[in-house]
């Protein structure tokens, strides 16, 4: 119901609905006529006071309602980005993990083929130190049998 408040301070303020303005029923004029009747130009004070209060504490009441309302809808859209960055860091974080793994598996690649180039080079240093040990003592063989060889000679000259 729209109710409109004169705001003469000489005159009594009088409250009119739109069904006060077109009074259709007995029952109606009736309601008006008790409720004009009661009020006294004292009454009218206190029941004016008595209205801004509760307008004041209504519109308080709405603001409070909306800004609880407003800070919930705050909170859910905080959540959401909250839970939005949180998608978007585990996404970066899997394609982190993802190209890691894969720099790991290249690593561990080379990491072999160069335990196997160094496993050869070993071998192959060790297989020139036992060559060269071979040639010494193919040498040293070499170097006896002449002797032996001499020392026959010298020993069938003399038993002759």
């Amino acid at each position: 119901m729209s109710s409109l408040l004169s705001h003469n301070n000489d005159q009594p303020r009088i409250r009119k609905s739109l069904s006060d303005s077109s009074p259709t029923s007995s029952t109606t004029k009736s309601l008006r006529h008790e409720r004009l009747s009661r009020l006294s130009s004292s009454d009218v004070s206190n029941d004016t006071s008595t209205n801004h209060a509760e307008s004041y504490f209504l519109r308080r009441e709405n603001r409070l309602s909306a800004r609880k309302k407003a800070e919930e809808e705050t909170a859910n859209n905080d959540y959401k980005k909250m839970y939005e960055k949180a998608v978007a860091t585990n996404q970066r974080l899997k394609s982190r993990l993802e190209t890691s793994k894969q720099e790991l598996a290249m690593i561990q690649d080379q990491l072999q083929r160069a335990q196997e180039s160094w496993s050869l080079k070993k071998r192959i240093s060790d297989m020139e130190e036992q060559l060269k040990v071979k040639t010494e003592l193919n040498m040293e063989n070499q170097r006896l049998k002449d002797e032996n060889g001499a020392l026959i000679r010298v020993i069938t000259k003399l038993s002759k």
